[in-house]
């Protein structure tokens, strides 16, 4: 992102705004400071002791989503795209997180494993174990490095230090408040921290469209440009595939299917939020309250990017393909730079800095877990004192926000973020997700199956990207992603059934609670446990949900 170099793009704030700024920061370590005092153990510490209540889970769920790429990669989506980015939300996440809330967590919850990773070490063994503990980490840190440049640009542009500075910077102030009080700390935070994002996403949006004259008038200003981004499909222009028919299908198998169910039901990162959870029943409807702001939250990420690409100059010249110095990752920071006075900006910048730090916290917790459990007390040192492992954590955080910092210049080589994330999504959850969904519905399926289909698929997704790279698939915008999924999902399942049929099972004792047909539905009598109210029931609240997304569907068609 060339945005780093510019002038041009500075933002001019006052007093006002740093003392915003300032009481944040004070907010945030003065949490994490008070949430050190109940970390006693390494369960408090990796998963808040499991005591959290559904609505402070539910909005961390969301709120740790809210990171660098959704705040820059949707708008920056919204700007080069327009309408068709909904389907990130609508038919990318909502489906998969009612799935997770109704299917998902009574296996993760009632099995009271520690982490995704370790679920897999129940059903599977220790081959899918290591391969998946090992490239959630990876991906995990990369993420990091994706919020972690975003943050470091924002402090960049509001002090003009150097961009190595202002990386370490943000680094050291995420380092602090997770490394004392662990996920509770990064929780509290996320919710305190959903707020501020909306509190800064909300006047951008109004007082954006106000100047283009409303709804209508970015409409008509967007129809004048490119027609096909005012309406949601076919959304050719997202998927990069020229045919309607096929984008649609890549949209709705491709995103919709494998990606969003890879990432939303087998994210640690996510689910790491409902596991902390205080019963089974806050547990699974933890995502099912965190899917009603997410369904709405998409209009005023989305809307702003819009508004950024008919609004700045600088935007719209890059559109025409002129080098401006800019490109679709600076919307945002365009629209911040030109709509919004002093005191208004600080809460903007407030709110960009809220929604960093949220998805790198959840990056880096999610990293320690696994990193501490699934690799380092599972194959370097076992057998040891839980205060030793609660150390370990905390080191360990240290080692990821420092991962982060390197990985954080990879993000620079993008002009739009979310090409690079929907590749990692295909490399890493794609393939896990066809490894979950066949094992637990299939009782058959082998452990070698587990680690092998876990490998072949990952393979087939890098083999996708690298040959859409050197020109062979000729694939553009994020249908590359897409089909890299598919892919990868397709030869995860073809391998994990050909080795399962030609290697032994594991009996059927061993796999109750594991696999849907041997789990007896009293293991989750539970459920309704502490749901007062038929309205706080998770089948309600999945059907409540659905019903809005598919009359947003319907609106925005």
């Amino acid at each position: 992102m060339d945005v780093l170099a510019q002038a041009d793009l500075r933002l001019d704030a006052g007093w006002v705004d740093y003392a915003l700024l300032a009481v944040y920061f004070v907010v945030v370590l003065g949490i994490g400071y008070m949430a050190r005092r109940s970390v006693s153990s390494s369960l408090d510490f990796f998963l808040s002791g499991r005591s959290l209540p559904a609505w402070v889970t539910g909005l961390a769920f969301i709120s740790a989503n809210l990171g660098a790429v959704e705040i820059f990669g949707m708008t920056a989506n919204g700007a080069q795209y327009g309408i068709p980015t909904v389907h990130y939300y609508w038919i990318g996440a909502i489906p998969a997180m009612v799935f997770l809330g109704l299917v998902m967590m009574p296996f993760y919850y009632g099995s009271k494993v520690r982490s995704v990773p370790e679920f897999l070490l129940r059903r599977f063994g220790r081959l899918a174990h290591l391969v998946n503990g090992i490239s959630f980490a990876t991906a995990q840190v990369l993420i990091a490095g994706i919020n972690l440049f975003a943050l470091g640009t924002v402090v960049n542009l509001l002090l003009g230090w150097p961009l190595w500075l202002s990386v370490v910077v943000a680094a050291a102030i995420v380092l602090a408040y997770t490394s004392l009080g662990g996920l509770s700390a990064a929780v509290y935070n996320e919710v305190m921290q959903f707020f501020v994002i909306v509190a800064m996403l909300l006047p951008l949006t109004f007082i954006g469209l106000h100047r283009v004259g409303g709804w209508d008038g970015l409409v008509d200003k967007i129809a004048g440009d490119a027609g096909a981004q005012v309406s949601s499909w076919p959304a050719t222009n997202l998927t990069g595939i020229g045919d309607a028919t096929l984008s649609v299908l890549g949209i709705v198998f491709g995103l919709g299917f494998v990606l969003s169910f890879g990432y939303w039901t087998t994210n640690f990162a996510e689910v790491q939020r409902a596991m902390s959870a205080k019963s089974m029943s806050a547990a699974r409807r933890t995502p099912l309250i965190g899917a009603y702001p997410k369904t709405l939250i998409a209009l005023i990420i989305i809307i702003p990017g819009m508004i950024a690409a008919v609004l700045s100059p600088e935007l719209a010249a890059y559109k025409a393909g002129e080098n401006t110095g800019v490109d679709y990752n600076d919307a945002i920071m365009l629209l911040i730079r030109d709509l919004l006075p002093n005191g208004m900006l600080g809460i903007a910048i407030t709110g960009l800095l809220a929604s960093f730090m949220a998805g790198m916290a959840a990056n880096v917790s999610s990293f320690n877990t696994v990193f501490t459990y699934d690799i380092w007390q599972s194959y370097i040192r076992k057998d040891r004192p839980d205060d030793y492992y609660l150390r370990v954590g905390r080191i360990v955080t240290v080692v990821g926000c420092l991962a982060a910092i390197g990985t954080a210049f990879i993000a620079a080589g993008y002009n739009n973020i979310m090409n690079y994330l929907q590749a990692l999504f295909s490399f890493f959850n794609a393939p896990l997700f066809a490894t979950f969904i066949l094992g637990m519905f299939w009782k058959r399926m082998t452990p070698l199956a587990g680690g092998l289909g876990l490998i072949a698929g990952t393979l087939a997704a890098i083999t996708i990207d690298v040959l859409n790279r050197a020109g062979v698939l000729d694939l553009a915008g994020q249908g590359a992603s897409f089909i890299a999924a598919i892919t990868a999902f397709v030869v995860d399942i073809a391998v994990s059934v050909a080795v399962s049929l030609a290697t032994r099972p594991k009996p059927d004792r061993e796999l109750v609670g594991l696999v849907w047909s041997l789990t007896p539905r009293d293991q989750w009598k539970e459920t309704h446990g502490d749901a007062s109210g038929w309205y706080r029931r998770p089948a309600v609240l999945a059907v409540g949900v659905l019903a809005l997304t598919a009359a947003l569907n319907v609106i925005f068609w």
